[in-house]
């Protein structure tokens, strides 16, 4: 089972805090989606701390305010790798690892935003060294080449109205995945948690696939580390 938290800013830090804790009782870790841009002095040193504690950190796009100049996709919010071609994705990313340096964040592992990345995207990870990339309906290894196929369940859609059904529905997903025996992706936003009845439901979810026999991991123990290569020799004088 991996659990994901995006939308964790200065301001969602304590319900942030507030679920790694509960996560933490049940010791399922989390991995967290971060995005370069939006990494202030608090939520940077949390999330470092989180990671001491083995779990996982994923880079969540550079800017998400920022439209691509390529074409603009909204799907409640915007999906910034969406439809990049590669060398508007290359230079994305290395504005992000800009900014990931200067706070001492060292990723290799990628989240797009709404879960979308294009083909151009994948392209530039590998070419910037990224071994992962988690997309909405799959795991994919970018070393290996190899694809774990499962859907992220997450809440989708603002409307109160079906926050019942929405509850359910993610509850029941997870239960399903996690009777056959396969991998459970839940994945919650930072601003659902501030509704007693999300959060509640997602806590549920990660129960259920307990109850049938998940067990929490993280995407970055998916990942194949690159091996580094031989070290030169030194000349002789």
């Amino acid at each position: 089972m991996l659990v994901s938290l995006s939308g964790v800013t200065t301001r969602t830090l304590h319900r942030c805090a507030d679920l790694a804790a509960e996560l933490d009782r049940r010791k399922v870790p989390l991995s967290v989606l971060y995005a370069a841009r939006t990494g202030e002095g608090p939520v940077t040193e949390w999330v470092r701390t989180r990671r001491a504690r083995g779990d996982s950190v994923l880079l969540h796009g550079y800017d998400h305010r920022i439209t691509p100049t390529h074409r603009a996709v909204y799907l409640g919010k915007r999906a910034e790798f969406a439809t990049l071609p590669a060398h508007e994705a290359r230079l994305r990313l290395i504005a992000a690892k800009a900014a990931l340096d200067t706070t001492g964040m060292a990723v290799d592992g990628f989240a797009p935003p709404r879960w979308i990345a294009s083909e151009g995207t994948v392209q530039a990870l590998r070419e910037h060294g990224f071994t992962l990339c988690a997309d909405l309906v799959s795991v994919r290894d970018l070393v290996t080449g190899q694809v774990r196929r499962a859907r992220v369940q997450e809440f989708s859609g603002p409307s109160q109205r079906t926050e019942t059904v929405r509850c359910f529905a993610l509850v029941l997903a997870a239960a399903r995945a996690a009777r056959r025996g396969g991998l459970v992706r839940l994945g919650i936003d930072a601003a659902d948690l501030a509704r007693p009845g999300l959060r509640q439901a997602f806590l549920d979810a990660v129960d259920v696939s307990l109850e049938n026999r998940a067990f929490g991991t993280t995407y970055g123990s998916l990942r194949t580390p690159i091996k580094p290569g031989p070290r030169p020799t030194a000349a002789l004088n």
